[in-house]
């Protein structure tokens, strides 16, 4: 952990899952295949993210309700915040998926980060997440997705000593900043830093192969080496 005592680091997983609810079910026939899939949830994403607030007695806010009913990473005024299954409901159904689902989450995220930073602390977020090893028809060059702003100079500096730390303990994994996405694209983390002041708030999504997944041993190495690169990381 850092060497700050007042840094307080937390945890979340958006796309935990590939739950639905019952009362959703029926939008989702059909669909069990392709809930299945990176498009249902990110595999992998829970397991990470629940061995790093163990890791680090860290609060964990994570979701297992699919990204297909609501995507809990993304804004409201984003298009894509509904799927297929979803978008075509009524404006007053998509206002009970709002508020059962992604209005908690966000909130508790949100109080856990704001009550901290009334503290005096500073809130490190790592946010868990992983990827499709092929999209489109086109491969990721990448075992391991390091996504920070650039413009915030403690997330940038913290991105570098994390690839470092990758560098020396895992050599043979490909470790690349902002891929597959950029870290300043409409997200979770992009939101909390316009809510919080950048000596307050750091917010850093890592994103995990999930071509790393398909091997047990392979796997849990992958996550006790993600553990130390964030330890020394945070040094």
């Amino acid at each position: 952990m850092s060497k700050a005592v007042r840094d307080l680091l937390v945890v979340t997983c958006e796309h935990g899952g590939n739950r639905i609810p019952a009362e959703y079910a029926g939008l989702f026939r059909g669909w069990r295949g392709i809930l299945a899939t990176h498009r249902g949830f990110d595999r992998g994403a829970l397991v990470m993210a629940r061995e790093l607030a163990a890791a680090f007695d860290a609060p964990l806010v994570a979701s297992t309700v699919s990204r297909l009913l609501i995507d809990l990473n993304r804004s409201l005024g984003n298009p894509r915040v509904w799927s297929d299954a979803t978008r075509i409901l009524p404006p007053a159904r998509k206002q009970r998926i709002i508020r059962r689902h992604y209005a908690p989450y966000r909130q508790r995220v949100e109080g856990i980060v704001s009550e901290a930073v009334a503290a005096g602390r500073r809130v490190i977020h790592l946010s868990s997440h992983s990827f499709t090893p092929v999209l489109d028809g086109h491969a990721r060059n990448a075992d391991v997705g390091l996504l920070y702003d650039p413009a915030h100079p403690f997330e940038t500096a913290m991105a570098a000593r994390w690839k470092a730390a990758f560098a020396e303990h895992a050599p043979a994994l490909r470790v690349r900043r902002n891929y597959p996405y950029k870290g300043r694209n409409d997200g979770l983390t992009s939101s909390l830093r316009r809510r919080f002041p950048s000596e307050s708030y750091v917010g850093m999504e890592i994103e995990l192969n999930q071509a790393l997944m398909a091997h047990g041993p392979r796997w849990r190495r992958l996550r006790g080496t993600v553990v130390t690169t964030v330890k020394a990381a945070l040094c």
